[in-house]
């Protein structure tokens, strides 16, 4: 009888650390998107953070480190000449990290949770002063491609308080020019309506009459407000670009950004005189004690105030 032959089953060459991690960061991106349904900057941020927690951890495992080694990773991290914040945020996609290794079952403890929280110091943010805002929000003009676009996005921008990536992803069906308003998705996608100032809803008018349909007209068939020269939604990244370009040209500190604008909406309200619960629901804030940094900035209303309610002003 033939002799039967003993088939060698090859075992799977085992996987270098490196790239295992690599899988499980790109497994726990695909969940927090299709799962959790973050949005994607917050996918981003966390993705960015964790590439770096990877080149850190080498050809290490990290369901075996100890807290004393998350410890030396927290402190590599500040030897990056990092901010305290994006320390702080580098420690918190970490400990989510951690968290979905412990949902799928590859470790148990998650020893990140022991790891502190930086302590954040309250940094003032710097605003545009409202004698140079009107130079700032007419910086575009004709010699430039789409100034009418630009213009309206500044004036959008400094009319409402909202976000760089607000802007990139407001569709027509959001913008109500008639009714003097536009509705916002912000973070974890929560919907907030602003009112649009008359000289924001007069440059969306000459931006959508003279522009937008050229833009449109591309192909690209894309329902956002702001579009691109070939018709496809500007980015966040463009807009921040935009905003650089114009404050250059107007004379203001190059280091602006759109949410500088956003800074400089919240402090010109209160120095106004408009109530900071108001300036919370504009600005889409789910905690007054975010807003309560303004209360700060504007120095001439406290001085009012001092002047007004203290007994030896």
């Amino acid at each position: 009888m033939p002799r039967k032959l003993k088939l060698k089953l090859k075992r799977p060459l085992p996987q270098p650390e490196g790239e295992r991690t690599e899988r499980l960061i790109a497994s726990m991106v695909m969940y927090l998107t299709n799962e959790c349904h973050l949005s994607p900057n917050t996918i981003q941020a966390y993705s960015r953070d964790l590439q770096r927690f990877r080149t850190w951890l080498g050809t290490n495992n990290p369901t075996t480190l100890t807290i004393a080694q998350l410890s030396d990773y927290v402190a590599w991290l500040h030897s990056q000449n990092l901010a305290p914040a994006s320390v702080a945020r580098h420690i918190i996609s970490l400990k989510v990290f951690f968290r979905y290794l412990q949902l799928e079952g590859i470790m148990q403890d998650n020893l990140a949770e022991l790891l502190g929280c930086q302590k954040l110091w309250q940094k003032i943010p710097s605003v545009i002063p409202p004698y140079q805002i009107d130079d700032f929000l007419t910086a575009p003009w004709s010699e430039d491609l789409y100034w009418r676009r630009d213009r309206a996005i500044l004036e959008v921008l400094y009319a409402c308080g909202c976000r760089a990536s607000e802007i990139a992803g407001l569709d027509t069906k959001n913008v109500h020019l008639n009714e003097g308003h536009c509705r916002l998705h912000g973070k974890g996608n929560k919907q907030r309506i602003v009112p649009l100032g008359k000289k924001a809803i007069a440059a969306c008018l000459q931006y959508l009459e003279k522009e937008r349909p050229k833009l449109a007209a591309r192909g690209f068939d894309s329902p956002a407000f702001f579009l691109t020269r070939t018709g496809r939604p500007l980015r966040r990244e463009a807009i921040w670009e935009l905003v650089k370009k114009y404050a250059r040209r107007a004379g203001i500190d190059p280091a602006v950004s759109p949410h500088t604008l956003r800074h400089s909406f919240a402090t010109h309200l209160l120095a106004g005189g408009a109530d900071l619960r108001q300036v919370q629901e504009l600005l889409g804030h789910a905690s007054i004690a975010t807003t309560q940094i303004y209360t700060h900035v504007d120095q001439t209303r406290l001085k009012k105030v001092h002047a007004a309610f203290h007994p030896r002003a």
